[in-house]
């Protein structure tokens, strides 16, 4: 009987960490899956299936030993012949899934700035593996890969081109989820609807559409960050430039405190001032009118 071969994929955000293991054979098939929540606060959860218990305080790399530690109790390590990472930016250079080198890491650390909440974890987690795991391919999964068709005048920002020159341009994310949706339109609709012109939408914690022709993205809402687009749970979404300036002399808010507010402290748990889950404000909406403004912005 055939030796099991199978992958491992690991998806780090700003304080969780997911994994799963499918089987090569038979790529629909999950053989384990499980999370780490409040990853680098105290009360770091791990979740496997129904179980679930608490690991102290780790922090992404730390997490990625205990996950690996895990697996390799439990049996499942010794078949991982690849590592998947979804990695959230690949800048200008990276266009499709490579295997992540040195040169690459170098490259990540260069444009970290673009994402500061995403990749310096997601390089953690990747220097993690492949150290515990030094023969086995780290491959990168980018989710700006997806948009780099967009043409140039999509891409670009109406500032001065100087800017765009140094990398400061609409990158689009939510790639890996628009990837998996146009594989399923294909598989569910055929190959000629699928190449038609479609406006896709992936609809989480973070938001974004997409319009695609031909199977390439032409063009998205989201833009230089995740924070740009439609609003979102609690991300503003598009804002007007000049609120930058006129809060930063009348609030005398800094950067730190901008990029707070318009990440963490907007969308719908800003104008509801209760929740930025759409669950939520559904159950709200009839009593409360904070939570119905909200549903309908």
């Amino acid at each position: 009987m055939a030796r099991q071969r199978t992958i491992l994929t690991l998806n780090g955000g700003s304080s969780s960490l997911k994994f799963a293991i499918f089987d090569l054979g038979r790529p629909e098939r999950c053989v384990t899956r499980g999370q780490f929540d409040r990853v680098g606060r105290d009360g770091t959860t791990f979740s496997v299936g129904d179980s679930n218990r608490e690991v102290g305080r780790l922090d992404h790399r730390a997490a990625t030993d205990y996950v690996l530690e895990w697996l390799d109790g439990n049996g499942d390590l010794g078949s991982v012949v690849a590592v998947g990472h979804r990695i959230v930016h690949g800048g200008s250079r990276y266009v499709a899934p490579a295997i992540i080198d040195a040169a690459m890491l170098a490259e990540l650390g260069r444009i970290s700035p673009f994402a500061p909440e995403h990749l310096p974890t997601e390089m953690e987690i990747a220097a993690a593996c492949r150290q515990r795991l030094p023969d086995i391919p780290q491959v990168a999964c980018f989710d700006t890969a997806f948009h780099r068709s967009m043409p140039t005048v999509a891409r670009m920002l109406a500032i001065p081109r100087r800017y765009f020159e140094r990398g400061i341009e609409r990158y689009g994310f939510h790639g890996l989820s628009y990837t998996y949706l146009m594989g399923v339109l294909e598989r569910e609709t055929g190959r000629d609807a699928a190449r038609g012109r479609l406006v896709l939408a992936h609809l989480g914690h973070g938001a974004s559409l997409a319009a695609v022709r031909d199977g390439k993205s032409i063009d998205t809402t989201m833009g230089f960050t995740p924070a740009a687009g439609v609003p979102m749970s609690t991300r503003s979404g598009d804002l007007d430039p000049g609120l930058v300036q006129y809060l930063a002399r009348t609030d005398v808010m800094d950067a730190a405190s901008f990029d707070r507010m318009v990440n963490h402290e907007s969308g719908l748990l800003g104008i509801s001032g209760t929740s930025g889950d759409v669950r939520d404000l559904l159950e709200l909406e009839s009593s409360d009118p904070r939570a119905a403004e909200a549903l309908a912005l």
